[in-house]
Formats: C-alpha cells, sequence, structure tokens
C-alpha cells in the first residue's frame, strides 16, 4: 500500500465509477456496506432479507451512476437508494404475508412479567418498529437510530422537514402505544 497516495473521497470514487472503475466503485461498497446494513436491519428486519436489500442498493447504485448528483453526499444518496429498496421489499413481503398483522399480535398478545428483561424490551422493540407502516418507519430508524437531523432525513427522503417532523410524531407516538408496558 502506497501511504503517500491521498485517500480519495467518496465524490472521487463515484467520479471514477461513473468512468468504468469497478475498483472505485468496490471501494465505495467497502466503505459504506456495513452502515446500510444496519439501516437495512432495522428497516426490514431479517438478516437475510436485509443483505438482499443492501445487494439490490449496490446493484441500483451501480446501473444509476450517470444520474448521481455530485452536490450530494454518496452516503446519503445510497441512503436514499436503500430506503427504496426497502420499501420496494417490504411490499412484496405485505403481497405474500398481510400487514405484518404477526408483529402487531407478538407486541400486543404478550403478557407482562415482573423484572421485564432488557432481552424483552429489544425484541419488543424491534416486533414494534416493524409494526410500524413504511413511513413511519424510515423517518424513526433515520433520526433515532441512524442520528440523522430532520433536515437530513428530509434530503434523503425527499420530503419537506414538516412532514419529516410529522411523521416522526406519529411514529413515536404509535411506539408508545405499542410499547406502554415498558413506560410505566
Amino acid at each position: 500500500m502506497d501511504f503517500d497516495q491521498p485517500v480519495p473521497t467518496d465524490q472521487e470514487l463515484a467520479r471514477r465509477s461513473r468512468s468504468g472503475d469497478r475498483r472505485a466503485f468496490h471501494e465505495l461498497v467497502e466503505r459504506h456496506g456495513r452502515y446500510l446494513l444496519g439501516l437495512a436491519m432495522r428497516l426490514v428486519g431479517q438478516p437475510a432479507d436485509a443483505e438482499d436489500v443492501v445487494q439490490e442498493t449496490f446493484a441500483g447504485a451501480y446501473r444509476g451512476l450517470a444520474g448521481f448528483r455530485q452536490e450530494a453526499s454518496v452516503k446519503s444518496w445510497l441512503t436514499q437508494i436503500l430506503i427504496l429498496q426497502a420499501a420496494r421489499h417490504h411490499r412484496e413481503v405485505s403481497r405474500r404475508r398481510g400487514r405484518l398483522q404477526a408483529a402487531q399480535d407478538a407486541v400486543g398478545g404478550r403478557q407482562r412479567q415482573s423484572g421485564v428483561r432488557d432481552s424483552d424490551l429489544r425484541l419488543d422493540l424491534g416486533s414494534a418498529l416493524l409494526a410500524l407502516n413504511t413511513d413511519h418507519r424510515e423517518v424513526i430508524v433515520l433520526r433515532e437510530l441512524q442520528g440523522m437531523s430532520y433536515d437530513e432525513i428530509a434530503d434523503v427522503l425527499k420530503l419537506p422537514r414538516g412532514t419529516v417532523e410529522s411523521r416522526l410524531f406519529r411514529a413515536r407516538r404509535q411506539l408508545q402505544v405499542l410499547l406502554r408496558e415498558y413506560l410505566f
């Protein structure tokens, strides 16, 4: 490895990828793969499904390199593609299994036991996130789990900031209902 070479920026790697440099695109995959997999896990819930969503994200990004606007960060561009892929995945799953009734039943039907364990809370939180509709799950994951600002979420989802804020309000309220046994 040549330590005198400056590390290329994401923007430079995207430019080189557009010109056909597969190694540059591979470097983007290496840089952002773990972040995208974590986000996909929070959006779709199952590891195998999350991996599929990430793979489709990178395939879509590669096909869409020509349309990448340099004024956006590569990370937010990839995040936007991933969210679209996760939504597509969710629609396909919903058609096959219904509207995630099992997740809602799991959250609402479990008996509270004294001394609730952290593992129970994590399991129910995951189920509660999956019980949210896609619009609400996207904003709550991006804000609360990925730490994005309202403006970053608005940019990634191509929504007005006010819409992001109202979706977050509704998502939090719905989570409060779903997780009420842990709140008091």
